[in-house]
């Protein structure tokens, strides 16, 4: 069981029978009232967010999370496909489970992927990922006077902004929080 005190930003919690991440919390405390937990939650299979206050010292159910290693296979236009490398069964994910994390997904890879109650619900990407440069505009001679970006195409079609010595067929470390360059590796 999980206790409002033992609230943290990105725990994973069961309201209703409904899972949800705690998006942000704050306790507070009026004179001669019980002290209140205001949540700001977003749930985990629809992206809803809702703010709701709770008694201290309410006790809440961990949700019946499973995380499962997956390759990520291939897309086919609609959905995103995965093979578990241990019992190789697979799944696929739609668009909306995928969402932008389409843009670093990469070929023969293997990700994280979250399950509850048996039913694939999203992927847990690392917080950086390694991708080629497939297209990059060229560098124009006497623009390195400051920090210029230009722009870049990467292999998952993913553009994004990369100093001015990036060139095509390079490898670049990208944020998969933010989507921006990181370095070149």
């Amino acid at each position: 069981m999980i206790s409002t005190s033992d609230f943290r930003k990105g725990m994973k919690i069961a309201v209703d029978g409904e899972p949800y991440i705690i998006v942000d919390f704050q306790h507070a405390r009026t004179a001669q009232r019980r002290a209140n937990v205001t949540t700001k939650l977003k749930h985990i299979q629809t992206g809803q967010v809702l703010e709701k206050s709770f008694s201290a010292g309410e006790q809440f159910e961990e949700p019946d999370f499973e995380n499962r290693n997956m390759q990520y296979l291939y897309n086919d236009g609609e959905t995103w496909n995965f093979m578990d490398s241990k019992t190789f069964d697979q799944i696929a994910l739609s668009a909306e489970q995928v969402g932008d994390y389409k843009w670093y997904l990469i070929e023969n890879t293997e990700y994280s992927i979250l399950f509850f109650k048996s039913n694939p619900i999203s992927i847990e990407l690392p917080t950086s990922v390694v991708l080629k440069v497939t297209e990059c505009e060229p560098a124009i001679k006497g623009d390195t006077v400051s920090n210029v970006m230009k722009g870049a195409t990467l292999e998952t079609g993913l553009q994004i902004k990369v100093p001015m010595f990036i060139k095509t067929g390079d490898n670049v470390k990208v944020d998969t929080r933010d989507g921006k360059y990181l370095e070149r590796v």
